[in-house]
């Protein structure tokens, strides 16, 4: 954990620097709605060089460069190194550092055991690892313990540009809707994970996002004691289907999740 936590908070002090320039960054679009920087290339190098200067056996998943490592890994480094990048060009001091670590158990099993995200704008530093509980900076973190939908607030991702699953994600907030207290979306799942362990979040849904828009997340969830699966109520990883909450709430929005897909199939 002294590794991951001093990797992500490296990387994202020098983001924070690019980030007081945004103006100035070199940007190229890599698809609708989805922009890289050259910030973002900088601060993946960055946690590649420090992550493996201190576990040089490690593989890695990286966002921008892919895979990295032997194949037969034991260890593997889940890396988004901005996520919510959309916000960090707009100046939008909403986005984050994430990195999460994957074990393998088996040839065709692995798991998630560990997690990092680092919010450098606000200074919060969201980590945890199996077993070990979840954790703001040096807080404990335990998800919220509101019982009631109609007190409760959700997180989501909406699909733009050519992303599918619109038509799923316009079901499940017409059902949803009616029922809460509020939907918020600010645009870092990875943030909306932890926010979702901190309490701030009372559950949180998204379709098909990316192995590393999640993998430190789902650790840290799990360890505030959360429940996160994908709709059909298994485990989420890698595929990116996410419905996380405290365990009052999760059955219910699942459900809802659940339904709401089911509504727009043939």
């Amino acid at each position: 954990m002294q590794v991951l936590t001093a990797a992500v908070t490296k990387a994202g002090k020098r983001l924070l620097r690019d980030f007081g320039e945004v103006e100035q960054l070199q940007v190229s679009m890599k698809g609708p709605g989805d922009f890289v920087s050259q910030a973002d290339l900088r601060a993946e190098e960055t946690l590649r060089q420090e992550l493996t200067k201190a576990r040089p056996g490690w593989a890695f998943l990286m966002e921008e460069s892919g895979s990295h490592g032997s194949a037969d890994w034991e260890y593997r480094w889940v890396v988004d190194p901005l996520d919510g990048t959309t916000n960090f060009l707009h100046g939008i001091p909403h986005w984050a550092v994430s990195v999460g670590v994957e074990r393998r158990i088996s040839a065709d099993k692995t798991e998630l055991v560990a997690g990092c995200v680092y919010n450098p704008a606000a200074d919060e530093l969201f980590w945890a690892e199996k077993g070990m509980g979840a954790f703001l900076n040096d807080k404990r973190l335990r998800v919220s313990g509101r019982r009631n939908m109609l007190e409760a607030v959700f997180a989501t991702g909406i699909p733009f540009a050519s992303v599918p699953r619109k038509p799923e994600f316009v079901a499940i907030l017409n059902k949803l809707m009616p029922q809460v207290a509020g939907i918020r979306r600010f645009g870092a799942a990875a943030l909306d994970l932890c926010w979702v362990a901190a309490g701030r979040y009372d559950g949180y849904w998204e379709l098909g996002i990316k192995p590393w828009d999640f993998a430190a997340g789902q650790v840290i969830v799990r360890e505030a004691g959360g429940t996160i699966t994908d709709p059909e109520g298994n485990d989420p990883w890698p595929a990116g289907n996410i419905v996380a909450g405290n365990a009052t709430l999760h059955p219910r929005l699942r459900e809802i999740v659940a339904e709401g897909i089911a509504s727009i199939r043939p």
